[in-house]
């Protein structure tokens, strides 16, 4: 297995967490003992200062994890959580409050989970317990390569490498690239990779230039073979 969570052509990290999406059996281990809520965009799921009682279970739509800088900015942490994921496990562990929010980035349905029955579910099911062990290992190493990326990367090998990450998570495969059917504004870009709104603008223009991304309405296509090159 590679280290190398941006290494496109072996594989990495995005490989691995793969692999940790719950399956059907799995997931239906956690709707019976749980509730599901439908949740528009932005969606508020947990904040900062909460109670950590509670586990997550996305079942379709996106959700991010952020904090709130001291000049009000939100700054997304962390990878975007997709279906099958599971969100607000480790401070339930730990039992203490929250120290972040987690909101919708599109509409979608969760399933909402008490940290007993949780504990319950895991106890009963000891491969659901190993899998957990492994994701929560696994994005351990992601926020170490996230931190890495930050410290060592250009903006623009930051945002190819995020708009590449999207597209293989949640883009549609086309003749003509990938595309991605979720809209951020140029500020969200900015909290994912650490720069400024100005930056992000900017880049998107250079890459758009140099064809390596395409605006189609509200979506984007990407060329992943020309945004790769922003990885060296």
């Amino acid at each position: 297995m590679n280290d190398n969570l941006y290494d496109y052509s072996t594989g990495g990290l995005d490989d691995i967490r793969a692999d940790l999406v719950l399956n059907d059996m799995e997931k239906q281990l956690i709707r019976q003992a749980g509730m599901v809520i439908q949740c528009p965009k932005n969606y508020v799921l947990f904040s900062a200062g909460d109670v950590s009682d509670q586990v997550y279970l996305i079942e379709s739509g996106w959700v991010k994890i952020y904090r709130i800088s001291a000049d009000g900015k939100r700054v997304t942490v962390g990878s975007i959580r997709g279906p099958g994921e599971l969100v607000g496990m480790a401070e339930t562990f730990l039992d203490i409050k929250r120290t972040c929010f987690a909101g919708t980035i599109s509409k979608g349905s969760v399933v909402l989970l008490s940290k007993t029955k949780f504990m319950e579910i895991m106890t009963q099911n000891s491969f659901l317990t190993f899998k957990i062990i492994n994701l929560l290992a696994a994005r351990m190493r992601e926020a170490e390569a996230i931190i890495h990326e930050m410290v060592c990367s250009q903006a623009l090998g930051r945002l190819a490498t995020l708009l590449m990450k999207m597209g293989e998570r949640m883009g549609v495969h086309t003749k003509n690239g990938i595309k991605i059917n979720i809209h951020l504004t140029h500020e969200e870009i900015a909290s994912m990779v650490g720069i400024s709104r100005q930056t992000v603008t900017s880049a998107l223009n250079t890459f758009k230039q140099e064809k390596s991304i395409a605006f189609e309405g509200r979506m984007i296509r990407i060329n992943p073979d020309k945004l790769a090159k922003w990885l060296a």
